[in-house]
């Protein structure tokens, strides 16, 4: 069974995703054990309690340095026995000994084809909105793992979304979730699964 900790900072529709896709067998030797939101307020903690998964708030700005958060973070998941962290919308930057800790253990869901829109500065709506005024035909989403780069680690899955006339940031950032993000990041998590288990 590969235990994941979902980290996640917003509403945790990609964390619906794959609570669903676990609830429907569609992901199989997976046990999300854990939820963890830097926002305290975050509708992805609701969620986590609503599906009687253990959802904490563990905010950078309670630690007195990153290093100190990334100790306490690491420590936390390793309570837990998390074999795999998914970032799914989490908008911390990662404090390296936390990234070396969990060393080809962290994938990221980004909303873009990376390397396109992706890097320092590009989240949530702004990848879209840039998308849309480069004028691009095409965009998507990635899922990588995660090093010590700002969306630079290996690929593992990516899937094109076309845009649209008349396409807003708001509008292709839903078309992108529902097309792409809430497809390819069970997939993702399912072929670390089955490697997992051999």
């Amino acid at each position: 069974m590969l235990k994941i900790a979902v980290l996640v900072s917003g509403g945790g529709t990609n964390l619906q995703a794959i609570i669903d896709a676990v609830k429907s067998h569609k992901l199989t030797n997976v046990s999300i054990e854990c939820v963890v939101s830097n926002k305290p307020d975050a509708y992805a903690l609701t969620r986590a309690e609503d599906n009687g998964i253990p959802g904490v708030c563990i905010r950078p700005k309670d630690y007195k340095d990153k290093a100190a958060y990334g100790e306490y973070l690491a420590q936390y998941l390793t309570e837990y026995g998390i074999d795999l962290v998914v970032l799914a919308g989490f908008l911390v930057v990662l404090p390296e000994n936390f990234i070396d800790a969990f060393e080809g253990r962290i994938i990221n869901i980004h909303p873009s084809l990376i390397p396109s829109f992706c890097g320092e500065g590009f989240y949530g709506l702004k990848v879209h909105e840039s998308a849309l005024s480069r004028g691009v035909k095409v965009t998507g989403a990635t899922v990588h793992f995660v090093d010590r780069g700002c969306d630079t680690g290996p690929i593992i899955l990516q899937k094109a979304v076309s845009v649209q006339e008349g396409d807003t940031p708001e509008i292709l950032q839903k078309r992108v979730m529902e097309q792409a993000e809430w497809i390819i990041l069970p997939q993702a998590i399912q072929l670390i699964a089955d490697k997992h288990k051999n």
